[in-house]
C-alpha cells in the first residue's frame, strides 16, 4: 500500500495552493513606497565603438529623475565569473571586463548603454527613445571558427584574440588516445552542432533596489536561484557594500533553468540607483529584453570520434568542441563546457581512453551560460548519437551495442578523472525495453506505413554528474566559490519547526519534499514544518539551487542539522525520564525507553528545551536550534535508458513523437509524483530542443529568433504523454539520504533520443541520411531526405 506521508510519499505540493490560486509573491508584484521605474537603452548593433551618449534631450523630459550611463560607472567593479579555467598550457583563461552599463564599445545587440530612471515605466522608455547615440557600427563576429581566424575582428581589444581558452582533458590521455585511434578496427566520426537556446522560463526577471538611510542598508529583490551568491558577488566585487549592510531576497520565482543562478547587471544597477537616488528602483524584463538579456544555454561545434576494435568494444574517444561565451564571461560559463562536460565523456561505457578538447571563444553574442543540465547534455547528445551512427555503420543493434559497453562493476573509476559510485545500467535498459514495448514496434512501424508516414525508434542512455562537489576539489578546478550547502533547524517551543535553507526553490517543489525528509526522521506530521528560504537575511549562506543538488546537497543539510536536534532533544527526553540518552529511541513522534513503555511526546520535550525549569542548565543549554553545512564528497551519479518513437511525414518532413519512455535511476525516491514531474518537464524542453528551439543570429550579429514569432517553443501538441519508471534504484552511497539527483535528466536523455528516432525512419525508407542537427525542423528533415 502506498505511503502518505514521510519519504516515499506522494502528498499534493503545499505551494501550489497560491500558485494556482493567484495569492504567490513573486518579484513583480513588490512594489515599494516612492518606487522609481527603469528602463534600460540597449544596443541595436552587434559590435560597435560608442562615441557618444547625449543624454540633454532626454533629461528634460516629463517624470525623469536621472539618467545613467557607462560614465557613472567608471568607479565601480565589473560583473564577476565565478569560475577560472586553466588552458592546457597551464595558462589562465582571458578574462575580459564586464561593466553594469556599457564603457567605450557595445560588444553584442541587447548590451546595456544607458538606464533612464523616472516616475513611471512609460516615461523611462519614452525618454529612452529621446537619447542620441553616436555609435561607430564595427564588423561582427560571430561564427567561432571564424572568430579565432588571423585578423578576425576582437570583442575585447585587451585581449589577445577572441580565444578564451584552449583547454585539453585529460592531456596525458591525448597521445595514448591518438594511438588507439591508429589501430582501431573502425573509427566513427561524426560532426554536430549543439544548437544555442533561450531559457524562456515562465516568468521574467525582475529587480527591485531599495535603500534605507537610516541604516545605511540596501535590499536587492530579485528573481534569482541562489540570493546568497549575488549578495557576494554583488556586495564583494561590484558595489563594495558590506555583506551585513545587503540583504538580497528571492520571493516565489517562476522558473529559472539555470538562466537565474547569475549575476546580471541589472540586479546591479538597481541596487547602485536605488543608493543614488535614495528610492526604491525597479525593473521588469519584457519576453523581447530576456531574448537579448538572459544567459543563453549550449551552442557547441563539436567532431568526435568512436574507435573500436574488431568484437566491437569501445577502445577510445575523442572530441574537438567550440564553446561560445556570447561576448562576456558570465557567472559559470566557463565550467559548462569544461568540467560540466569533459568529465561526462565516458557516459555509461567502459572506453579505457578519452581524450576532450575546448575551445572557448568570445563572440558579439550574448553570452552563454548554464541552462538545464550545463555541459552534460552537450556530452551525452554527442556520445549517444556517434554510439548510434557506429551501429549503423557496423550492421549491429544500438541497443546491443550498449549493452555490450556498459559498466557493470562499480565504483568505477572513469578515464576523465570522476568515479560512480553506483548504478545498474543493465537493469534500466532492461525496464525500458519493458515500458517501452519495443517488442511491438515493427507492428506499429507498419501501422504507420500503412498510413503513408515513416516510423522511427530511437534509444539512449545518459548519466550525469550533480550535486556538483566536494569544494576542495572544485576550488582545483577553478571555482571561485564552495558548493556547500546549509541548513537551520528552528524548532518552536510548542513542537513547530522553521528550516532554513540555502536551497531555493524556482519550481522544484522543496516547500513539499523537505519537510517530508524531516518528518520522517522525527515522526512527526509535515503540516507542522516550514521551509524559509529566499531571503539572505533569514538563514544561513547558502549556494542556492542548481545542477539537481536541492535534495542531495541541501537535504543532507537538513539531515544533519536535524540529527543534532534528535541527539539534543534525546539528552532532554532522558532527563524527563530519568533515563540514559543512549536507551532513547525516537518514533511516532514520541521519545521511548528502549525495552519499557515509558515515552514522552514531541510537544513535551520541546517545550522542556524552552522551559528549562525541571533540567540541569550545566549539562543542558536550553533552546532546540541547531545549524549544519554539509559540502558533499562527490557528485551524485543518476542514470537512465531513454526512448522515443516518432513518425516523419516523407511530403513535409514534420516529425511527431508517439511515444516516449524513460527508466531512471534516481537513488532513493522522496516523492515519487515531484521526481515524475521533474521528468516530464525535462524530457518537454528536450523535445524543445530537439525540434523546435533554435537561437539564430545572422552575420552582422542580429538576433533573427528575438520573438516567440520566429523562436518556437514546445506547446502540449508537440509532446506525448511520456511512460516514465524510476523504480530502479542504486542508492547513493556518500549522502546520508541516498538521493541522486532528477531535475535535469529528461533535457539530458531525450535529445539525442528523438534525433536518433528520426534516422532510424528515414532510413527505413532507404535514405542515406546519417545526421540532421538540431532543431529538425521540418524543412531540415524534408531537405536531408530529398538531398
Amino acid at each position: 500500500m502506498p505511503k502518505d506521508h514521510g519519504i516515499g510519499a506522494s502528498p499534493k505540493r503545499r505551494e501550489d495552493l497560491r500558485f494556482l490560486t493567484g495569492t504567490g509573491n513573486y518579484t513583480d508584484d513588490i512594489n515599494l513606497y516612492g518606487q522609481l521605474y527603469v528602463h534600460f537603452l540597449r544596443s541595436d548593433v552587434a559590435h560597435g565603438r560608442l562615441n557618444k551618449v547625449d543624454t540633454s534631450d532626454a533629461a528634460g523630459m516629463p517624470g525623469v529623475v536621472r539618467i545613467f550611463t557607462g560614465d557613472d560607472f567608471a568607479g565601480v567593479g565589473g560583473l564577476p565569473c565565478g569560475w577560472q579555467v586553466t588552458d592546457k598550457h597551464g595558462q589562465p583563461m582571458q578574462e575580459p571586463g564586464h561593466p553594469v552599463l556599457a564603457q567605450g564599445k557595445v560588444r553584442h545587440v541587447g548590451d546595456p548603454i544607458a538606464a533612464v530612471v523616472a516616475e513611471s515605466y512609460e516615461q523611462a522608455r519614452d525618454a529612452a527613445e529621446a537619447i542620441v547615440l553616436d555609435i561607430e557600427e564595427l564588423p561582427a563576429v560571430i561564427d567561432m571558427k571564424a572568430a579565432l581566424k588571423e585578423g578576425a575582428p576582437k570583442v575585447h581589444d585587451d585581449l589577445t584574440s577572441n580565444l578564451c581558452y584552449d583547454w585539453g582533458f585529460v592531456e596525458e590521455n591525448k597521445a595514448a588516445t591518438d594511438a588507439a585511434f591508429q589501430t582501431a578496427a573502425h573509427v566513427t566520426t561524426l560532426e554536430l552542432v549543439n544548437n544555442r537556446l533561450v531559457a524562456n522560463p515562465m516568468e521574467p526577471r525582475v529587480a527591485v533596489g531599495d535603500y534605507n538611510r537610516s541604516t545605511d542598508e540596501s535590499t536587492l529583490y530579485s528573481t534569482s536561484q541562489n540570493p546568497h551568491v549575488i549578495r557576494l558577488l554583488m556586495g564583494a566585487f561590484v558595489l563594495g557594500i558590506p555583506e551585513h549592510k545587503l540583504r538580497v531576497v528571492a520571493p516565489d520565482v517562476g522558473g529559472g533553468f539555470g538562466t537565474k543562478i547569475f549575476h546580471y547587471a541589472e540586479e546591479a544597477f538597481c541596487t547602485f540607483a536605488a543608493r543614488q537616488l535614495k528610492r526604491p528602483v525597479k525593473w521588469t524584463s519584457t519576453r523581447s529584453e530576456a531574448f537579448m538579456s538572459d544567459a543563453h544555454g549550449r551552442d557547441h561545434v563539436t567532431k568526435i570520434e568512436l574507435a573500436l576494435d574488431k568484437d566491437n568494444n569501445f577502445v577510445a574517444l575523442r572530441t574537438e568542441t567550440y564553446a561560445n561565451m556570447g561576448a562576456y564571461l558570465s557567472t559559470f560559463a566557463p565550467s559548462v563546457p569544461t568540467w560540466l562536460h569533459g568529465t561526462l565523456m565516458a557516459g555509461n561505457y567502459r572506453t579505457p581512453l578519452i581524450y576532450v578538447n575546448v575551445k572557448a571563444v568570445f563572440t558579439n553574442t550574448v553570452p552563454v551560460d548554464a541552462y538545464r543540465g550545463a555541459g552534460r547534455p552537450e556530452a551525452t547528445y554527442q556520445l549517444e548519437r556517434v554510439i548510434d551512427k557506429a551501429a549503423r555503420e557496423l550492421g549491429v543493434d544500438p541497443i546491443k551495442l550498449r549493452r555490450q559497453n556498459f559498466i557493470t562493476q562499480f565504483p568505477y573509476a572513469t578515464p576523465v578523472a570522476v568515479e560512480y559510485d553506483t548504478g545498474n545500467y543493465v537493469a534500466t535498459m532492461d525496464k525500458l525495453e519493458e515500458i517501452a514495448d519495443l517488442s511491438g514496434f515493427e507492428a506499429r512501424r507498419k501501422a504507420s506505413e500503412a498510413k503513408g508516414k515513416l516510423r522511427g525508434l530511437g534509444v539512449n542512455c545518459y548519466i550525469e554528474a550533480c550535486g556538483i562537489a566536494p569544494s576542495n576539489l572544485v576550488g582545483q578546478l577553478g571555482a571561485r566559490a564552495g558548493l556547500y550547502e546549509s541548513a537551520t533547524v528552528r524548532v518552536n517551543a510548542t513542537g513547530s519547526i522553521s528550516v532554513m535553507t540555502g536551497s531555493h526553490s524556482h519550481g522544484q517543489g522543496h516547500e513539499t519534499a523537505f519537510p517530508q525528509v524531516i518528518a520522517e526522521m522525527l515522526g512527526i506530521d509535515e503540516s507542522m514544518i516550514e521551509i524559509v528560504h529566499g531571503d539572505t537575511a533569514k538563514g544561513p549562506m547558502g549556494m542556492g539551487t542548481y545542477g539537481s543538488r536541492s535534495l542531495a546537497v541541501g537535504g543532507s543539510a537538513m539531515v544533519r542539522a536535524t540529527e543534532k536536534i534528535i541527539n539534543k532533544a534525546k539528552k532532554i527526553a532522558a532527563h524527563l525520564m530519568e533515563a540514559s540518552d543512549a536507551d532513547i529511541e525516537v518514533k511516532d513522534g514520541k521519545f521511548h525507553v528502549a525495552g519499557t513503555d515509558k515515552s514522552v511526546a514531541w510537544g513535551d520535550v520541546t517545550l522542556a528545551a524552552y522551559v528549562p525549569h525541571n533540567y540541569p542548565l550545566e549539562d543542558i543549554e536550553p533552546g532546540l536550534e541547531e545549524t549544519a553545512f554539509y559540502d558533499p564528497s562527490n557528485f551524485t551519479y543518476p542514470s537512465g535508458a531513454y526512448c522515443c518513437e516518432v513518425e516523419v511525414d516523407p511530403d513535409t518532413g514534420r516529425v511527431t513523437i508517439e511515444r516516449f519512455s524513460a527508466a531512471d535511476d534516481f537513488g532513493n525516491i522522496i516523492n515519487p509524483m515531484i521526481v515524475s514531474g521533474q521528468v516530464h518537464g525535462g524530457i518537454g524542453q528536450g523535445i524543445g530542443q530537439a525540434l523546435l528551439e533554435g537561437c539564430v543570429y545572422d552575420e552582422n550579429g542580429q538576433l533573427l529568433t528575438g520573438s516567440y514569432m520566429d523562436y518556437a517553443m514546445p506547446r502540449a501538441s508537440d509532446v506525448p504523454f511520456y511512460t516514465v519508471d524510476h523504480s530502479c534504484v542504486t542508492p547513493c552511497t556518500h549522502n546520508p539520504l541516498g538521493v541522486k539527483g532528477c531535475g535535469e535528466a529528461g533535457a539530458i536523455g531525450s535529445p539525442p533520443a528523438v534525433v536518433n528516432a528520426v534516422i532510424d525512419a528515414l532510413q527505413s525508407a532507404g535514405k542515406t541520411v546519417t545526421h540532421i542537427d538540431m532543431p529538425l525542423s521540418p524543412n531540415r528533415v524534408w531537405a536531408a531526405m530529398n538531398a
